[in-house]
């Protein structure tokens, strides 16, 4: 294995254990103290909890073990690799975290405060592991073994399934409570997404100039991505121009536009965002 296959991994599996931490941190700290119920099983670990049958962590631990278990038998080895790493370690986490640090009520007394923690944290957490081709395991092992077998509607059963246990803290806690958790829920499903779109975001550059050798030489020999570049006439002079096109991360993205406007200051950009660049960039054509 080379060095930069070692290195990949590395950073792979860096990005798996910090982003299953944070979301422990983010359950632990912030949404068990508050009783907030949203999310799958940890929202249900909070309902158990309440009955005294066993801490939210122990449940978590036991749920997830258990869902993890039927996960590689039905879908197999494959499977189980990274997800099941993700799943022991946040249940793990979950539950030592209770032994090591018990918590008796919440950080502060401020419950929007901590609302916004308790779903930011995971949600960030969580948008890392999808990006990288992960979950943290819970429902989505169960969303897994329904798209195998079935055409069900996974993404609104799931919802339901949420907004159930949602609505049960309601019941089961007060109505603050209740009102807090469902904020929760709505506020989440948006910023999973929000920070997926972030984490992928690009830049996508339009570059309108007379001699496209030297910024595509910066492009290719500085920033080792490529371009595509397009002949073009302008419609008032008439005049022949080259267009490159070309997608750069947005620490390359700055570097080319200072580059462009140091050695063609004539030339016209127009910069817009794009969700994701695969492979090393755009090809010539």
């Amino acid at each position: 294995m080379s060095t930069k296959d070692l290195k990949e991994k590395g950073t792979h599996f860096l990005l798996l254990t910090g982003s299953t931490l944070l979301m422990a941190v983010g359950t632990y700290f912030f949404k068990f103290t508050n009783n907030f119920t949203f999310g799958g099983i940890t929202g249900l670990a909070v309902l158990i909890a309440k009955t005294g049958v066993m801490s939210a962590g122990d449940f978590n631990l036991i749920a997830s073990m258990i869902l993890l278990l039927i996960g590689m038998i039905i879908l197999g080895r494959k499977f189980a690799a990274e997800t099941a790493y993700c799943s022991i370690l946040l249940s793990v986490t979950l539950s030592l975290l209770e032994r090591i640090c018990p918590m008796t009520q919440p950080l502060t007394d401020q419950p929007m405060l901590e609302l916004c923690f308790a779903i930011a944290l995971p949600a960030l957490g969580s948008a890392v592991l999808f990006n990288i081709g992960s979950s943290s395991g819970g429902t989505d092992i169960i969303a897994m073994i329904l798209k195998k077998y079935s055409s069900f509607d996974i993404g609104h059963a799931l919802l339901a399934s949420d907004i159930l246990i949602t609505i049960a803290g309601f019941f089961v806690f007060d109505i603050k409570t209740g009102l807090y958790s469902l904020l929760g829920l709505t506020v989440r499903s948006f910023m999973v997404d929000s920070f997926i779109e972030s984490l992928n975001l690009s830049k996508y550059f339009n570059v309108v100039c007379d001699h496209p050798e030297v910024i595509c030489d910066f492009i290719v020999h500085t920033l080792n991505r490529s371009a595509s570049v397009c002949h073009a006439r302008g419609a008032y002079s008439g005049q022949d121009k080259y267009i490159i096109l070309t997608a750069l991360n947005r620490a390359q993205a700055v570097q080319l536009r200072n580059f462009i406007r140091q050695n063609e200051p004539t030339a016209f950009i127009l910069i817009s965002n794009t969700s994701e660049i695969i492979g090393k960039g755009f090809h010539s054509i």
